[in-house]
């Protein structure tokens, strides 16, 4: 299966399954509606080497001739709104593009047989956990925030569209993804942009939250090991085991910078704020030999690294 529509794949760890997947021979079409969140700067690597379309998932037309051109081998979708505080403010785009989009694309996927459906979900479909324990893919969903409800929602629906019409789909949970090229309202890039402006970096509540920080080099490479060795009607969780405290977060990055720990600013908690989320990455580990290769100390310098070199695009997204 050489041939891959990747939707939302000029998006954060779209762009970067991109990249990886030219760089392995694929022949990649792309569709992206080139929201806020999505640039085609991010494809700027590849750029002569894959099929570009600028295409809203829930415009079934438009998605139905795409697939009729480019005779796709496999969908990989990772076209998605992300924000939890914007699904607070306004969870309508969140619904449509990801339940209403999801739909449409494994209805056309139905019509021309697809051969592989990979559904990227997130580990925020269960909900959250206290100081112990993790998630493992039979957990039941318990979604919190109106963006984690319509992923879970996308989620059971590419699940209920493989058992009733047999459409191969994987569905992949990954954790919180950082790195290059990601939008700047994400917490990681919020604390580089406020510190080296030497502004006040917001936490929430007592900066106590807990996740678990995945490269999104990581993750990329893990839905490729999914796409390639995964079975359809399974579901991996993709996780780091790198598990950090908000604030323990922030303050490394305000010591990567040299900046002072006063910058901190404690802020009234976020509605309905999941504690922690970890998750158990064995069957993936196990059964498809994917480990992590970038620990969050190389990472996150790295990442750092990468804004400061690139603050004039990060400018221009801030002011777009």
């Amino acid at each position: 299966m050489k041939k891959l529509i990747v939707t939302g794949g000029a998006g954060f760890i779209g762009s970067e399954f991109v990249r990886q997947g030219v760089r392995k021979g694929y022949e990649i079409t792309v569709l992206d509606k080139l929201s806020y969140a999505g640039d085609r700067a991010r494809l700027r690597e590849v750029e002569g080497e894959i099929i570009f379309s600028k295409t809203d998932i829930t415009d079934r037309q438009s998605v139905e001739n795409i697939f009729r051109k480019a005779k796709p081998d496999a969908v990989v979708h990772w076209a998605a709104e992300s924000h939890v505080d914007r699904s607070i403010a306004d969870a309508s785009p969140f619904l449509e593009t990801n339940v209403k989009g999801t739909q449409v694309l494994l209805d056309i996927c139905r019509e021309h047989s697809i051969g592989k459906f990979i559904n990227i979900s997130t580990d925020e479909v269960y909900g959250d956990l206290g100081g112990e324990g993790q998630f493992f893919e039979a957990t039941p969903l318990n979604p919190s925030s109106p963006y984690s409800v319509s992923k879970a929602s996308a989620d059971m629906l590419g699940r209920a569209y493989h058992r009733t019409y047999g459409i191969p789909v994987v569905t992949v949970r990954p954790s919180n993804n950082y790195g290059p090229w990601q939008y700047p309202e994400k917490l990681i890039p919020v604390v580089i942009m406020k510190a080296w402006k030497n502004e006040k970096v917001p936490v929430y509540a007592q900066g106590e939250n807990v996740r678990e920080w995945l490269h999104v080099s990581d993750c990329a490479a893990a839905v490729f090991s999914v796409f390639e060795k995964g079975n359809a009607g399974e579901i991996y969780n993709i996780g780091s085991g790198q598990e950090k405290r908000n604030i323990e977060l922030v303050k490394t990055i305000l010591r990567i910078l040299g900046k002072p720990e006063e910058l901190i600013e404690f802020v009234s908690d976020r509605p309905g704020h999941d504690f922690r989320y970890s998750l158990n990455s064995d069957k993936i580990r196990t059964g498809l030999g994917w480990n992590p290769a970038v620990s969050f100390d190389t990472g996150i310098e790295q990442t750092v690294k990468w804004y400061l070199e690139n603050m004039e695009w990060v400018k221009q997204k801030l002011a777009s």
